[in-house]
């Protein structure tokens, strides 16, 4: 990614200082319910698979909210889309965290994934058109909070977990509701802000050109193999909730630094549609790999972490290539892409403890590997359609969008 001073990026606006935060909690809920799943299911007296149910109702959710973000926040402006998206965030994470039984538990997920889409789709272009120093500098603070978010989500799930399951969604109310104080005071506001409308069917137009068509079906594969490891992996751990939370926090480190670093180093010097053909496979060895040491805690903990390092990687590349494989507005691209992507990872979690209770600990992780590598053939078969996303170099902008919908998953 471009360089720049730390003077410069430190000399920000209050309103960009303002969405900087926001963002870091916002990302922090991705690997937030991780360390607390056990517990959940112990406390609320839910099977396994209710508790996976967690994820799956925030993912759908998110995907299905992605495909009317940017006609929302076309028509309502940034800061009212941030704001709704916050205030649903803050109302469904306390509701979740007073919940007495895991369905209401997962119905409130729903709601906070629908808060997230609305923000983590606008936040980006407010921080751009907010920060002083220039579009580098802008990135290089959102990619700081994007990959802060990423790692301390689980950490602090684990240190709340470890009082209560309901500590991380308490702790999120309360975080959240800062960022809404901050951004509702600091952030300018819309009425001034010339806007191009969306149209609502956009995205679902989008899906008829081949090239983004196959980087979804893709993306819908890959992200078994993802959400495998990150939803089911806390349940052969054995762990408590803070051991689950330094596990994936090692984990979040290593997707948050490929995801900056090294995502554009490769893409820099190779094809995407090879960094694609060569890093899903390798990802699928890693799966294979914890299927084959499911009884170690010691393996399947280097396998997270691998996993982690992976992930980053195939996040960023592939919602570049989204970026480039047509000549639509971006937001409508990622919009597209982004709810049948998502599709994978709702399904994945409960899959996966159904798998473990009628098959075997393993199979969760051998069904991971092999939808991974479908998703390996569909680029390798589908590379002629795929050629757009192999010319050019992508723009510090581009990551940067593609760091962002990689990563809100």
């Amino acid at each position: 990614m471009s360089g720049t001073h730390g003077s410069s990026i430190l000399k920000q606006p209050g309103q960009v200082w303002a969405v900087a935060f926001a963002s870091v909690i916002a990302f922090m809920g991705i690997g937030l319910v991780d360390p607390i799943l056990p517990a959940i299911a112990a406390d609320l007296d839910a099977s396994p698979t209710e508790a996976e149910l967690l994820f799956t109702s925030y993912l759908l959710i998110t995907g299905l909210a992605m495909l009317v973000t940017s006609f929302v926040s076309s028509r309502l402006g940034p800061k009212r889309t941030l704001l709704i998206g916050l205030g649903l965030i803050v109302v469904f994470a306390l509701a979740a965290a007073l919940s007495g039984d895991v369905e209401a538990v997962i119905g409130f997920r729903a709601g906070w994934g629908l808060g997230n889409a609305l923000f983590i789709s606008t936040a980006l272009a407010t921080i751009v058109g907010a920060a002083s120093g220039g579009t580098s500098s802008a990135i290089v603070l959102y990619e700081a909070a994007l990959g802060l978010g990423i790692a301390i989500g689980p950490l602090l799930g684990g240190l709340l977990g470890g009082i209560s399951w309901r500590g991380p969604f308490f702790g999120t109310a309360t975080l959240m509701a800062i960022g809404f104080i901050a951004i509702a005071v600091l952030l300018r506001t819309d009425a001034d802000e010339p806007r191009e409308r969306t149209r609502l069917s956009a995205p679902l137009r989008a899906l008829g050109r081949p090239a983004l068509a196959l980087l979804a079906v893709t993306a819908l594969f890959y992200n078994i193999g993802f959400f495998v490891l990150l939803a089911y992996t806390p349940f052969p751990l054995g762990f408590d909730a803070m051991g689950i939370g330094l596990t994936f926090f090692g984990w979040g480190v290593g997707l948050a630094i490929t995801s900056v670093w090294v995502a554009p180093l490769l893409t820099a010097r190779a094809r995407r549609t090879t960094v694609l053909a060569v890093v899903l496979p390798l990802l699928a060895v890693d799966l294979l790999v914890a299927a084959v040491t499911v009884g170690s805690p010691a393996a399947l903990v280097a396998c997270v972490v691998v996993g982690g390092l992976l992930l980053g990687v195939l996040n960023t590349v592939l919602t570049e290539s989204v970026m480039e494989a047509t000549d639509l507005p971006r937001s409508v691209a990622s919009s597209a892409y982004s709810a049948v992507r998502f599709i994978g990872g709702a399904v994945a979690p409960p899959l996966a403890t159904v798998l473990a209770d009628s098959v075997s600990e393993s199979m969760p992780y051998v069904v991971a590997a092999a939808s991974v590598l479908i998703a390996a053939l569909v680029v390798l078969f589908g590379r002629r359609a795929l050629a757009r996303i192999d010319d050019g170099s992508e723009s510090t902008l581009t990551e940067a969008e593609a760091i962002t919908i990689g990563d809100a998953a």
